[in-house]
């Protein structure tokens, strides 16, 4: 097979459309196929760089049933770009098994550096940057306590991404399990018009949020458990 690239996880902007690489926007307009999380979404980026690549669906939905034939075109010589609707493909959005059969399949593909939006919300909290956790999103139900208990002994600094609905349940159950004067940083709605970060003890924080009805994706940063 040859080396030349196949397959491309290409990160989009998490708010500003101008948060997109040049190399990111050339692959975008060089391949045959760009695999989207939601085609709807990526249409508006797509439009507003004149890029006029095919599009199909690649989701959490359906990217078992769509694994087969990806790989299949991918052998065959098709080269293909996957992002997903903002951010890294494969940090909490689809991504992992097609590269895992990627590499499973010997299929050259290379991963873009780009935006994601656990960097800049874990800089700005001023908390440890040397070790840190990625938890992503917590479990919605069943292993969601057990989860918070085992971070709530977490040395290192914790990350986790949150949805607006479920952020202030989320900041209940942080206190419960981790004391209200834990230090905490969330961050909604970065690189947009009215991205905010707020820092503070996790009663304090939850107190503004209660203030100020959540909108947009959140990030938590907590500050790692004092030894």
């Amino acid at each position: 097979m040859s080396n030349e690239t196949r397959l491309y996880f290409v990160p989009t902007p998490i708010g500003n459309l101008a948060d997109i690489t040049i190399r990111a926007l050339e692959v975008l307009k060089s391949v045959d196929l760009i695999l989207a999380e939601d085609t709807r979404t990526s249409g508006f980026l797509l439009k507003h760089y004149a890029i006029e690549t095919p599009m199909r669906s690649f989701h959490s939905f359906n990217e078992h049933k769509k694994l087969d034939e990806i790989t299949t075109q991918l052998l065959s010589g098709k080269r293909m770009a996957l992002i997903s609707d903002a951010g890294s493909p494969g940090i909490s959005d689809p991504g992992y098994l097609l590269a895992r059969e990627a590499v499973a399949q010997g299929i050259p593909f290379e991963s873009l550096p780009g935006a994601t939006a656990f960097v800049p919300a874990l800089v700005k909290s001023g908390f440890p940057t040397d070790r840190f956790v990625f938890e992503g999103f917590l479990p919605h139900k069943k292993g969601r306590q057990t989860r918070l208990k085992a971070l709530a002994q977490e040395p290192r600094t914790v990350i986790l991404y949150e949805s607006p609905h479920r952020i202030l349940k989320a900041l209940d159950q942080i206190e419960e399990h981790m004391g209200p004067d834990r230090r905490i940083s969330v961050s909604r709605e970065l690189t947009k018009k009215f991205e905010e970060t707020v820092t503070g003890s996790v009663s304090d924080v939850k107190a503004h949020f209660n203030q100020h009805p959540p909108k947009g994706e959140f990030v938590i940063i907590l500050e790692g458990k004092e030894l």
